[in-house]
C-alpha cells in the first residue's frame, strides 16, 4: 500500500535529517568549513521534503506517524550514536542516501501503478535531490582519477 511505503519514507527521512544535522554539528577536519556547510545544506534540503511526505500520507487517507518510537520501528536508516571521523561520516551518509533512494525508486513505480501521478512526480524530484547529494559525496570521497 502506497501510504505504508510513505510512512517508511517519512520515518527514514526524519532519521536521515537528524543524523545529517548531528554530523553537521560534529564534523571536524582540515576541510571543516566546506564539510560543515555541506551538511547544513543537506539536512535543510531533506527537512524541506518531510512535510510534503506527511501530507501525501494524509491525502491517501492514512494517519501520519509522528513519534520517535514509531520512526525507530519504520526507518531503514541505522542510528549513529558515535561521532565518526569526517570520511566515515560521508561514507555512512552515502550509504543512507542509497537506502532512501532505493525506497524512492520503488515508490515511484508504486505511485505510477496506483495512478498517483503527483506522488510519482514528487518521488522523481526526490530521486534527483538524492542523486545530486550522492554525486557530491562521491566526489568528496574520491581519492584518485580514473
Amino acid at each position: 500500500m502506497l501510504s505504508d511505503s510513505l510512512k517508511i519514507l517519512l520515518a527514514s527521512t526524519q532519521s536521515f535529517a537528524i543524523k545529517s544535522q548531528n554530523f553537521h554539528w560534529n564534523i571536524e577536519g582540515s576541510n571543516f568549513p566546506q564539510y560543515h556547510q555541506f551538511y547544513d545544506t543537506l539536512y535543510q534540503d531533506v527537512n524541506e521534503t518531510i512535510d510534503k511526505i506527511a501530507e501525501y500520507i494524509r491525502i491517501l487517507g492514512s494517519y501520519t506517524p509522528g513519534s520517535l518510537q514509531r520512526y525507530g520501528e519504520l526507518t531503514v536508516i541505522p542510528d549513529q550514536t558515535k561521532i565518526p571521523r569526517a570520511e566515515l561520516m560521508f561514507f555512512e551518509t552515502l550509504q543512507d542516501i542509497d537506502k532512501i533512494n532505493q525506497l524512492v525508486v520503488e515508490m515511484f513505480d508504486q505511485a505510477t501503478e496506483e495512478r498517483q501521478q503527483g506522488i510519482a512526480n514528487f518521488m522523481a524530484e526526490l530521486q534527483d535531490l538524492y542523486g545530486k547529494k550522492a554525486w557530491f559525496i562521491r566526489s568528496i570521497l574520491k581519492t584518485e582519477r580514473e
